[in-house]
């Protein structure tokens, strides 16, 4: 098996992510329409740089690395992580990806959002978690608020792409801003 049920929702689970997939996220890691929305539009990536990166998270204790996965026929739809865990102030930070254009504005980045949460606030015992998208991005910043991030400050104009500046928008969510466990496969 490729893929394993690690945080089941309606229409993905999170699964460890698999080596054998580095061709796929090298493709995507070479994709504007990827990168320029997770800041690495600059990187060029190879499948050997990929497979290092691939190897080191899945060694790596302090990051929580996932594969997003279509239930319906077990595609991989993107990343995601928890991150930048600080186990004293119970913080940490979350991102996500979903890589191929046809499997984006479906729901799938709302669902992961809330599988990513319900790890971290209910698994991790999280207080706060936080996030950094591109003003630009309008529609990441839908499905975050749809979940119940606020924004809480911006950097302005730190983020240069294709010859504009836009503003770096800092987003959290609080433990008792989220008070659902949206993971369909837990036992308590």
């Amino acid at each position: 098996m490729k893929y394993f049920q690690k945080l089941v929702g309606k229409d993905v689970y999170l699964s460890p992510m698999n080596v054998e997939d580095a061709p796929t996220y090298t493709r995507w890691m070479n994709d504007f329409q990827v990168t320029d929305g997770i800041g690495a539009s600059r990187r060029i990536m190879s499948i050997k740089a990929e497979l290092d990166w691939l190897n080191s998270e899945l060694s790596s204790s302090s990051e929580y690395q996932f594969a997003i996965v279509r239930k319906s026929d077990d595609k991989l739809l993107g990343n995601c992580s928890v991150h930048g865990v600080n186990a004293i102030s119970q913080s940490a930070e979350v991102g996500l990806f979903i890589g191929d254009s046809e499997n984006r504005e479906r729901g799938y980045g709302t669902q992961v959002m809330e599988l990513l949460l319900s790890y971290a606030f209910f698994y991790l015992n999280m207080h706060n978690v936080m996030l950094k998208v591109f003003s630009f991005n309008e529609r990441a910043i839908h499905v975050y608020e749809k979940v119940g991030f606020k924004e809480i400050g911006r950097r302005r104009q730190n983020y240069y792409l294709n010859g504009k500046y836009y503003d770096d928008v800092f987003m959290d969510i609080l433990k008792d801003e989220f008070p659902v466990n949206h993971i369909e496969n837990t036992n308590v």
